[in-house]
């Protein structure tokens, strides 16, 4: 199972005492923040819940599953997120 954006703002706003509405706001605005930051190379952290960072990928040669052919993939950004304790916690039940 999981929760999708309708369901995550619906329970944002019953556990806030916010409105649908408002609940919804305040997750475009955590997004954006969190895709600024990134974009701006620096890492968002919420402490003992996740971390997230932008990480360098090196270039990299890979294969065409169809074809065979072998491929020059250019090095570029990838998104790392870790688990924060309590985080890890939670899911160990």
């Amino acid at each position: 199972m999981s929760v999708n954006r309708t369901e995550l703002v619906q329970a944002v706003a019953a556990k806030t005492g916010l409105t649908n509405t408002d609940a919804d706001k305040a997750l475009k605005a955590f997004q954006e923040v969190l895709v600024e930051n990134l974009a701006a190379g620096e890492a968002v952290t919420i402490p003992g819940f996740l971390a997230v960072a932008r990480a360098e990928r090196g270039a990299r040669t890979g294969i065409n599953p169809q074809t065979g052919e072998k491929l020059e993939i250019p090095a570029g950004y990838r998104v790392k997120l870790t688990a924060g304790s309590a985080l890890k916690r939670a899911v160990q039940g």
